[in-house]
């Protein structure tokens, strides 16, 4: 009998010690692909940090190398002699001429009194332009009738408003501000009242059913929620109000008009001097240029990254 019974004990032993065998090797198994995956996103990540630096190098060296390439066609174009070189003057010539207006302190000045002027009544139109655009971005009435006008507005050139302001205002700032109004803010209304239509009708319900009132409707839900179209209205009106205040500065000069880029310009042609009028030209360009790097796009850049956009971009 005890011959028989101790096989019978150690049969049952050895599933048991299979299934800790196999339960350990699965353990085991899952481990090691645990690793990998984790390997894997470590991998990953450092990819995209390194992807993301390759981007912000890229950033800067490919505007610079694009300036290079078209400084160097214009300085082509000039060694050819198919114009005249008070004609049209090379990039050292004009770089001179930016280092003479400097020394005299006309470019510090035309600089600061153009860059305050465009951002005063760039802030001025913000603060004009956003409650009128929610007041008709939520009001249909309203709509349909000043609509029509403000798109007409937006398409007429601000530059038709300088003879009209001159006469209302005389040669005096209030002449320059109420041009850059006129030319910012139907694009901001405009802007503004694309993002609201943008939004799903899904925020307003929401709004609705948690009690919100029409002034916090519009400022914590809609207001949010047509961030883009917004930001691409205050993109048109920085642009309008940059080019219509160059326009005011060429036109109205005199009186108690202090002396701007646009001012700077129309002396250029004044005295035929091409260098002067090259130097403002790229005054004007490099602001609009700097305020576009420094202001908007980080902005735009935040605004897509937070919504989960930004890697369907190609900022």
């Amino acid at each position: 009998m005890p011959n028989n019974s101790a096989p019978l004990a150690e049969a049952p032993s050895e599933p048991a010690e299979a299934r800790h065998i196999h339960a350990a090797l699965t353990r085991t198994s899952t481990g090691n692909e645990d690793l990998r995956e984790l390997e894997a996103g470590l991998d990953s990540l450092q990819s995209d940090a390194a992807r993301k630096t390759r981007i912000e190098w890229s950033r800067i060296l490919l505007p610079v190398a694009a300036l290079v390439v078209l400084v160097l066609i214009w300085q082509f174009y000039v060694s050819l002699g198919v114009k005249r070189r008070d004609l049209v003057p090379g990039p050292l010539d004009v770089l001179g001429q930016v280092g003479v207006l400097w020394g005299e302190g006309k470019l510090q000045e035309a600089v600061w009194t153009s860059l305050q002027r465009g951002l005063v009544g760039f802030l001025i139109s913000v603060a004009i332009a956003t409650p009128v655009g929610l007041l008709l971005a939520q009001v249909a009435p309203l709509r349909r009738a000043f609509g029509p006008l403000i798109s007409g507005l937006q398409v007429l050139p601000s530059v038709a408003w300088v003879p009209a302001a001159i006469i209302w205002f005389g040669l005096t700032d209030a002449t320059v501000y109420f041009v850059v109004f006129m030319g910012a803010i139907p694009s901001i209304i405009n802007g503004l009242i694309s993002g609201v239509d943008q939004i799903p009708p899904q925020y307003r319900r929401v709004g609705t059913v948690l009690g919100a009132n029409r002034l916090q409707m519009a400022l914590q839900i809609i207001l949010p929620a047509a961030l883009p179209g917004y930001l691409g209205g205050l993109k048109q009106g920085w642009a309008f109000s940059w080019r219509s205040l160059m326009a005011a500065e060429i036109i109205a000069v005199g009186g108690t008009i202090g002396f701007g880029l646009g001012s700077l310009l129309d002396q250029g042609r004044i005295l035929s001097d091409m260098t002067v009028v090259m130097s403002a030209i790229l005054l004007i360009l490099g602001v609009g240029i700097l305020i576009e790097l420094l202001v908007f796009a980080p902005i735009e850049k935040r605004l897509l990254r937070s919504r989960g956009l930004l890697s369907g971009s190609t900022r």
